[in-house]
């Protein structure tokens, strides 16, 4: 029996998701020649998720009803007659925007224009035990990876991704210092795809439990920004070689981080801003960077080549992305949410999806 939920508006998740199940599995006979069937093991959830649930917001309208989720792992039953690069058997994870890589081939970056099309929004996505994808939407998995770990990797790992490698002569590397805010998906894989490099990492934090895990995985430093709330963003550059500042900062507040990124950052050092997951703040000014001397750079996700550099990488460092305590099966995704929403996570909240 397949199981799928779907959004059929946005109202909110706990209004908009509905579980379903069903006794057609796609059939491999009937798959277009670049379409490949899979068999999902396992999904994670991102902020996006929320925010497409709705009220409708910055992604933009769905087109429902739509299978959420963009990140995916699975095992590939059947290929379309066109398809080169997979075949039966093989591990694959989800790629969030096939029709970039489609249209304009696996270096192609996505625009905020894509980001309607793209899996769980305009395309179904990755909450359903067997789906048909288009192959862009598709990469191999790591080989080192289990399932829920490599589930993780779509939208945040290839973020971080990006952040650290994809501005070049700026890669990280001995050296680099990077400051990276909380304990969030992207946040984590900043930090642990960092350290992999020989990065120094300060993380920002709210609780000393939460401080010690970061420093187990890596962080030389940590800094409270509750009890540094006006001015954590200088306490954290006090802690970079003779105070210069950081050579990266990934932001995922929005307005409400930024301030403090520009205090971090030292002279033509680069500010990623990947989300705007803070509360509500007074927009930040352009301007700004001017005063700061830096680069800001926005970016949504990585590319398709880009992705298949994340997996070689993984497998040669042997990284294993990190995973929230509490896992979730598939008929459990609504309490996903809620964990995701309530911010009761540590690093990615994953779905095991049996068979």
């Amino acid at each position: 029996m397949a199981r799928q939920w779907v959004l059929n508006s946005q109202e909110g998740f706990e209004v908009s998701l509905e579980y379903q199940q069903y006794d057609i599995v796609p059939s491999p006979n009937k798959l277009a020649p670049h379409e490949v069937l899979v068999k999902l093991r396992a999904a994670s959830l991102n902020y996006r998720e929320l925010i497409i649930a709705g009220p409708m917001g910055l992604n933009g309208p769905i087109t429902p009803p739509v299978v959420p989720g963009c990140d995916g792992a699975g095992i590939v039953e059947a290929v379309g007659s066109s398809v080169q690069d997979f075949r039966p058997g093989d591990r694959v994870v989800t790629h969030a925007d096939p029709k970039a890589a489609e249209e304009k081939g696996d270096n192609a970056f996505s625009s905020v224009s894509d980001v309607p099309l793209m899996l769980g929004q305009g395309t179904d996505g990755t909450l359903r035990s067997n789906g048909v994808f288009p192959e862009t939407a598709l990469v191999h998995a790591p080989k080192s990876l289990d399932w829920l770990p490599a589930a993780t990797l779509t939208c945040t790992w290839t973020t971080a991704w990006n952040s650290l490698f994809g501005l070049k002569g700026r890669e990280v590397g001995p050296g680099t210092w990077v400051l990276v805010q909380g304990t969030g998906g992207v946040s984590i894989a900043t930090l642990q795809l960092a350290v992999a490099a020989g990065g120094t990492v300060v993380a920002t934090t709210s609780t000393e439990e939460k401080a010690t895990r970061l420093k187990n995985l890596g962080a030389a430093n940590t800094i409270n920004y509750r009890s540094n709330a006006d001015n954590w963003g200088k306490e954290a550059r006090r802690l970079t070689p003779e105070g210069r500042g950081f050579d990266i900062i990934v932001d995922i507040g929005g307005n409400q981080t930024l301030p403090q990124s520009l205090a971090a950052v030292q002279t033509d050092g680069v500010i990623l801003v990947i989300g705007g997951v803070g509360d509500t703040a007074e927009p930040v000014p352009l301007f700004a960077t001017l005063l700061h001397t830096c680069i800001v750079r926005g970016i949504l996700g990585g590319n398709r080549s880009q992705f298949k550099e994340l997996v070689r990488y993984i497998d040669e460092k042997k990284i294993v992305p990190v995973v929230d305590d509490v896992v979730f099966e598939l008929a459990e995704a609504k309490d996903a949410y809620r964990r995701l929403k309530d911010k009761k996570h540590f690093s990615k909240v994953v779905i095991r999806i049996d068979h």
